[in-house]
């Protein structure tokens, strides 16, 4: 069975925490963890590169020895060293990191002094008062462990949820496999997918074909299946690997459209939709749109919203948040596009944790039809990410200068991503940030500090003249660390008044603002900095899926910074140096 590059990332970042929890060398950690990060944006299948020979070395971050790996990950779907970690240090250790606040070295106290293999073994050491004992662990973090085992029991009743990245790279290549199937006229995915939630529970996929077809037969020998739940004409269920379920339905042509509006959904628009329908004494299902018995349409979606005298709704939007209101006033947002996009704000290089030359960065961006992107390196306090002294940003101030000489057809922008201290000061002194053409500024540590605190720190950031874009705004990483605590609108309002930025960051484990947030910043008229945060070539195709959370969020291109030509961003940037 071939591996899909959502298991292979896992694998490696899995095999990655093992080592660390070992104790390994920490350059060996890095060059996994940078491995999973490259192969989970990767747009090429690991497992079809491998069978058709191609050299692995040629992939960013990828070396002699990883490429023997992957190729091992390919052919078995194991990799010898991880088992034999795994007979060192158990897997449920895993499960233990996942715990706010418990880092490897806690996790790897807790197993050798107590001998804690699994959460259930940690949360009873803890209710028995074992885990306070041991030094570097109180009384406090005890609680706090029972607390947070208690909060993912409460989840566990609940439909698992993956990334929309990780469900993408699973999914796609299904696709792709159906639409080779006989007699097939059309595929499409359904569901929380297309309407690009940052996290999905399964996937449904409609198919249409001419009623001599082996879809479904195809579908339950697709090699990614690892359990068929259901299996028949209309409808077939799977489990992939990683766990997530697939739900297939033939549908007729005839009925089509109204098919993918409704398993689109979401349950609240359709119910909405529903009854709208019923007020203009029509009804509308998977099976079309009536008028009494007689069918009216429904093979195309657009039949949906047409009938009722609606405005065309993209999919991102149904949530029943006031699309359906809008659409009768024909007062739709028209939603940002790929298209839309003429630069990248937040990217890192090789002089702090990326895995590319700045030269690189720009030339893939400038393949992209990019007019211009930001090199933003970590700053100084940011050790383990060889963040950058204000000696070290000079240098590659120059570095970018000589760059820009030669280059054609992109522009290379000075900046930093500089870290917010504790007390709302930035991490480098205002006479290196002036001689920027942006500044990047983020929280990198102290999340735990009150709602009130919190934001006071960041406003007092905002006020800085060279402040331009808030990365990350929330500081969440999607199923590892909830968002830290904000009063959001208050912030809003002062970003505002500054003339600041608020970013949009496209890395899969953040999406961070959320579109709660990126809404909210539209309607207190707060410009968004849709940035990749890309740390190699490959996750600048982060933009893509980033767009989905901006087109969530009801954003157009003018509420976006990188939608602007270079000189009207610099125009932009440069009035609140003033």
């Amino acid at each position: 069975m071939a591996v899909n590059n959502a298991y292979i990332s896992k694998l490696l970042s899995d095999y990655a925490d093992m080592l660390e929890l070992e104790g390994a060398n920490r350059y060996k950690i890095r060059a996994y963890r940078n491995a999973s990060y490259s192969i989970a944006s990767l747009p090429r299948s690991i497992s079809e590169m491998v069978e058709l020979g191609e050299d692995l070395t040629q992939l960013p971050g990828i070396g002699k020895e990883l490429s023997q790996k992957l190729v091992e990950i390919a052919g078995a779907g194991r990799l010898h060293q991880f088992e034999e970690i795994k007979e060192r240090f158990p897997e449920g250790l895993l499960e233990i990191l996942k715990l706010r606040g418990i880092g490897f070295v806690k996790v790897r106290e807790l197993y050798e002094k107590l001998g804690i293999k699994n959460l259930s073994e940690l949360e009873e050491a803890a209710r028995e008062g074992r885990v306070s004992q041991i030094r570097g662990f109180d009384v406090k973090t005890e609680r706090m462990i029972i607390e947070e085992i208690e909060a993912m029991d409460l989840k566990k009743g609940a439909k698992p949820r993956i990334k929309i990245s990780t469900a993408e790279s699973i999914v796609m290549p299904l696709i792709d496999h159906l639409k080779k199937s006989k007699g097939v006229k059309s595929v499409e995915i359904a569901g929380s997918f297309r309407r690009g939630r940052e996290t999905v529970g399964d996937i449904d996929i409609l198919v249409v074909h001419d009623g001599d077809s082996d879809v479904m037969d195809r579908f339950a020998g697709y090699e990614d299946v690892e359990q068929v739940l259901e299996k028949g004409d209309t409808l077939s269920s799977a489990v992939l690997r990683l766990g997530l379920q697939v739900d297939l339905r033939a549908v007729p042509e005839i009925s089509s459209g109204s098919a993918l509006h409704h398993f689109t959904g979401s349950k609240e628009h359709n119910v909405a939709m529903r009854q709208l329908a019923i007020r203009k004494g029509l009804k509308i299902s998977e099976y079309g749109i009536f008028r009494g018995d007689e069918r009216i349409g429904g093979e195309n979606e657009e039949d949906v919203f047409s009938l009722l005298d609606l405005q065309f709704i993209p999919p991102e939007l149904r949530e029943n948040t006031g699309e359906i209101e809008a659409a009768q006033k024909g007062k739709l947002p028209k939603l940002i596009s790929l298209e839309d996009i003429k630069g990248d704000l937040h990217m890192h290089s090789k002089a702090s944790d990326g895995r590319a030359t700045i030269e690189e960065m720009a030339l893939a961006a400038r393949e992209r039809g990019y007019e211009y992107i930001a090199i933003t390196d970590h700053s100084r306090r940011l050790r383990i990410a060889r963040g950058l002294t204000p000696k070290r940003l000079e240098e590659q101030l120059e570095q970018i200068d000589l760059l820009n000489e030669r280059l054609e057809g992109i522009r290379v922008l000075k900046s930093i991503e500089v870290d917010i201290l504790e007390d709302g000061t930035l991490d480098l002194p205002d006479s290196i940030l002036s001689r920027l053409d942006l500044v990047v500024c983020a929280v990198h540590h102290k999340f735990n500090l009150s709602k009130a605190k919190q934001t006071d720190r960041i406003i007092s950031a905002i006020d800085n003249p060279y402040f331009t874009i808030l990365a990350h705004p929330t500081g969440r990483l999607i199923d590892h660390r909830e968002p830290y605590e904000l009063d959001m609108e208050r912030l809003m309002k002062a970003a505002r008044e500054c003339g600041c930025v608020m970013e949009l960051n496209m890395q899969p484990d953040r999406l961070d603002l959320n579109e709660i947030h990126c809404r909210m910043a539209k309607e207190l008229g707060v410009m968004v900095a849709l940035s990749t945060d890309a740390h190699i070539t490959s996750e600048l195709n982060l933009m893509r899926l980033g767009i989905k959370q901006a087109r969530r969020g009801w954003l157009e291109a003018d509420d976006v910074i990188n939608t602007m030509t270079l000189e009207d961003l610099m125009k932009l940037i440069n009035a609140k140096k003033r």
